[in-house]
């Protein structure tokens, strides 16, 4: 088999055309990533033009940490019990008339308001908190990313429910119940960054008001508005050794031009009762650019690496080349599979290095230009780079095998890009509805685009996670699992073609 491959290499680069594609098809992938990059500057204004860093998590996650914290200071384990009366809030609708505000009542989704232990007041500090939401039930979040389900109780005037937050060593527990009496443990964390010294208390958050509606060409509009939650506690008790009276901070809160808060959250507490107001949220942000945005040449890149497969094949055919490459390995098999190795060789790197320059660079023009690149950890930069050369060569080998089974180039390449490539950006520019959007990248071999993948699918976060945002139906590895069931078939079906015709 390895004379075979030789061979097929010697046959590869003996034609300079196909190796000048390849090179055309690394610039053309690294050029139109990095003008994108460059085109793309920050929008936040300021005498720098640089949008402020977003926080980040114990992990390393971007966070949006912006709050009501009513709060105050533990030493050691501990523990805070509330009741949570009542839970209401406030959502803003698209104006009706031209600057003329249309406020509704009601909860938004993840609304939150709650009992929360927190290392500190600063912005993506470790906590732990157990929380009633607007839908989603009581739910024990913990360091942004993890989000665990409780009961599907809704709070309301007429159904209050107590929460909860016990610590003991670095262990938090959370506890729910409908009477204060008779409890259920929802779950135990471990957070990773707390001290002994921590902050414990209660919270209100409220994301934006998440509105999708219908484009004109079929995909789909997202707009978000403000919304505020009130929340209010009785009940309260406190376990341990706590310190200082109560304290009142909004977290995160960001200040206008003129020096006012902007969208300020509120507390006041009088005989035992607390009503805090919050706006925004506690999670994952999604308030930046992915990194793999910088691959918008990739589609490009592609489709030469297309044309060099298909080419690569019906050459043979074309030339009757084929019939001295059959003559000296008359097993046909043997004979595609080194022709397949080859191409998926050439195509693996000629992916590895335009995605492995582009991301990189691309990353640092966004920086230079003010924008904040959402971090996605070293693993996931190594998945990036060596998963899209995967795609590369598996889409390679893919227009291959088309043009063994088709034997004519312009058919195979056609057909190729047809497959892959426009699936892809059907999907991902908003010209067909969501959900066509979503069974094209997981039907056909447009779904090893989800490999680019960066940023994790949060449930917790409020966001409308289309292919038109960069989000795939199917996690990376099983979307480039599809792609490569798909190279396999056509392989399949080449070679099934192969044995039954002459050459």
């Amino acid at each position: 088999m390895r004379h075979l491959v030789r061979a097929e290499w010697t046959k590869f680069r003996s034609v300079r055309g196909w190796g000048i594609a390849l090179l055309a098809a690394v610039a053309l992938t690294v050029a139109l990533g990095v003008s994108a990059a460059a085109g793309n500057h920050s929008s936040c204004g300021g005498a720098s033009d640089a949008c402020p860093a977003l926080p980040l998590g114990p992990d390393g996650t971007a966070v949006d940490d912006h709050f009501s914290y009513v709060h105050r200071s533990l030493t050691g384990d501990g523990s805070i019990t509330v009741r949570l009366a009542s839970m209401t809030g406030q959502r803003r609708l698209p104006d009706a008339t031209p600057g003329v505000l249309t406020v509704e009542s009601g909860l938004v989704p993840w609304a939150k308001a709650g009992v929360m232990l927190k290392s500190s007041t600063r912005q993506g500090a470790s906590y732990a908190a157990l929380m009633a939401t607007g839908t989603h039930g009581v739910r024990l979040q913990y360091d942004f990313t993890h989000d665990i389900a409780g009961s599907t109780a809704r709070v309301t005037a007429a159904a209050p429910r107590w929460l909860r937050l016990v610590r003991t060593g670095g262990n938090l527990t959370g506890y729910e119940s409908a009477d204060g009496t008779h409890w259920t443990r929802v779950a135990t964390v471990h957070p990773a960054g707390l001290g002994s010294r921590v902050r414990i208390g209660l919270f209100a958050a409220s994301p934006g008001n998440l509105r999708v509606t219908r484009a004109d060409l079929g995909g789909s509009v997202e707009t978000v508005s403000f919304s505020s939650t009130t929340a209010v506690f009785d009940h309260v008790g406190l376990a341990g050794t706590t310190a200082g009276a109560w304290r009142y901070s909004d977290i995160g809160a960001t200040l206008e031009p003129g020096g006012s808060v902007h969208h300020p959250g509120s507390a006041r507490w009088s005989a035992g009762t607390y009503t805090v107001t919050g706006v925004g949220d506690v999670a994952p942000s999604l308030d930046g650019i992915a990194v793999e945005k910088t691959l918008t040449g990739l589609p490009l890149g592609l489709l030469v690496t297309i044309v060099v497969a298909a080419g690569f094949a019906t050459a043979e055919y074309r030339t009757g080349l084929v019939r001295s490459t059959l003559a000296a390995e008359p097993r046909r098999g043997r004979a595609l599979a080194a022709q397949s190795a080859v191409t998926a060789a050439v195509a693996f790197a000629a992916g590895l290095v335009a995605v492995g320059v582009t991301l990189p660079v691309g990353a640092h023009v966004l920086r230079a230009n003010g924008n904040h690149v959402l971090p996605a950890g070293a693993l996931t930069d190594v998945r990036l780079v060596v998963g899209t050369a995967a795609l590369v060569a598996l889409t390679a080998v893919l227009g291959h095998a088309l043009g063994v089974l088709l034997r004519r180039g312009a058919a195979a390449i056609a057909l190729g890009f047809a497959l892959v490539v426009v699936p892809r950006l059907l999907a991902t520019s908003s010209v067909i509805p969501d959900g066509a959007a979503r069974w094209l990248l997981r039907l056909t071999p447009a779904a090893g685009f989800a490999i680019q993948q960066s940023i994790p699918t949060y449930d917790q976060v409020t966001a409308h996670l289309v292919p038109q945002s960069g989000f795939y139906p199917l996690p990376p590895w099983a979307g480039l699992a599809v792609t490569a069931g798909y190279a396999a078939l056509a392989l399949l079906l080449a070679l099934v073609a192969l044995r039954r015709r002459d050459a």
